[in-house]
C-alpha cells in the first residue's frame, strides 16, 4: 500500500523541514503518530521508537515501529524506514517527505510544497476502511502542520 499526499505550506523549506526531519516533532501535528521516543543508535543514524494509532469507531489499531532516518538532505528530502533490531522479519514501512519551494517572483519564496509518501508492505493496515482512516489522519495532519507554520509567522 502506498499513500502519497501533497500540501502547500506557508513557510520556507528550511522552516518546514524542521517539522518533518525529526520524528519526535510529529505528534504535535500528526495524530496518527501517537508517541515517539528517540533511541540510542549504534550505527550513527538517528532512530526512534514510534507508536502509530488509528481509531475506527470504538476500535483502535496501533503499531510500534523502530524507525531510522536513511536520507537526510536538508531542506529538501528526508526518508525514514523501519529498522527493527530483534532479528525477525517485519513488514516494511517507509515514510518520505519532499519539500519544494514555491516562488512567485525571482528569488521570492512564498511557500513550500510538501509531498509525503507512506509505503507499507504488511497486512494489518490494509482494506478500504483503514485506508480511509489513514487518509483522514493525513488530511488532518496537513491542516495542523499548515496552522503551526502560519501561527509561527503570526508570532514573528
Amino acid at each position: 500500500m502506498e499513500i502519497e499526499r501533497h500540501t502547500t505550506l506557508p513557510a520556507t523549506a528550511e522552516r518546514a523541514f524542521a517539522l518533518v526531519d525529526d520524528l519526535s516533532a510529529y505528534p504535535a501535528w500528526m495524530d496518527l503518530v501517537h508517541d515517539v521516543s528517540e533511541l540510542e543508535s549504534d550505527d550513527g543514524r538517528r532512530a526512534w521508537d514510534v507508536e502509530l494509532q488509528a481509531r475506527v469507531g470504538p476500535f483502535a489499531r496501533s503499531k510500534r515501529l523502530r524507525m531510522v532516518r536513511v536520507v537526510g538532505d536538508a531542506p529538501h528530502r528526508v526518508v525514514f524506514e523501519r529498522a527493527e533490531v530483534d532479528g525477525r522479519q517485519h513488514s516494511s514501512w517507509v515514510l518520505a517527505a519532499t519539500l519544494d519551494a514555491v516562488t512567485t517572483a525571482p528569488g521570492e519564496v512564498a511557500a513550500t510544497t510538501l509531498t509525503m509518501t507512506l509505503t507499507y508492505g504488511g497486512s494489518l493496515w490494509t482494506g478500504a476502511v483503514l485506508q480511509r482512516v489513514l487518509d483522514d489522519h493525513v488530511e488532518r495532519g496537513a491542516a495542523t502542520l499548515r496552522s503551526l507554520l502560519a501561527d509561527a509567522d503570526d508570532r514573528r
